[in-house]
């Protein structure tokens, strides 16, 4: 009894399976939604992979003519600090963690916001948006090739991207 009733299991097994996986008839009728994502970037707390070092971080203010460096922070991608600077008078920086570069927030900047969506569109950016100089560097949103939100902050002198966001 069990040599016929196999064959019988195995057939009714190959069929449900067979069965669930046909596609849908078209009498039914499929509903899709659509659903809206926010994506929130984040800075991270510790510089980049190949950043420099604290130390050289203070070499980079030091050569740039700064002294007393005071408040030394790695903040939304940079290092921040004020530091006295030729005139005796404090200063907000921001120093660039892979460069070296000092960006003083009193500078003015070389490039002009369009200027700067245009380099970034260059470089490979996508719906650059939210292009604003502050604290000398320009900050803008933006989307990479391969769709991830970012947060850019860029060099004011040359376009070049300083630090980025991470998701």
């Amino acid at each position: 009894m069990s040599k016929r009733l196999l064959p019988l299991l195995i057939a009714l097994s190959c069929t449900s399976i067979a069965v669930a996986q046909t596609a849908p008839s078209a009498a039914q009728s499929v509903t899709s939604a659509t659903q809206t994502t926010t994506t929130v970037t984040t800075w991270t707390s510790t510089p980049p992979t190949g950043a420099l070092t604290e130390d050289a971080i203070k070499t980079s203010i030091a050569n740039a003519g700064y002294k007393e460096v005071k408040d030394l922070k790695f903040k939304d991608g940079v290092w921040r600090s004020e530091a006295r600077g030729g005139n005796k008078k404090w200063v907000k920086l921001a120093v660039g963690p892979v460069n070296g570069r000092v960006y003083p927030a009193d500078a003015p900047s070389k490039l002009n916001e369009n200027e700067v969506k245009a380099k970034l569109a260059g470089d490979g950016y996508e719906n650059v948006a939210h292009v604003k100089f502050d604290e000398g560097l320009w900050a803008a949103d933006a989307k990479t090739a391969h769709g991830t939100d970012v947060a850019v902050l860029v060099d004011p002198n040359d376009g070049t991207v300083v630090a980025r966001s991470h998701d």
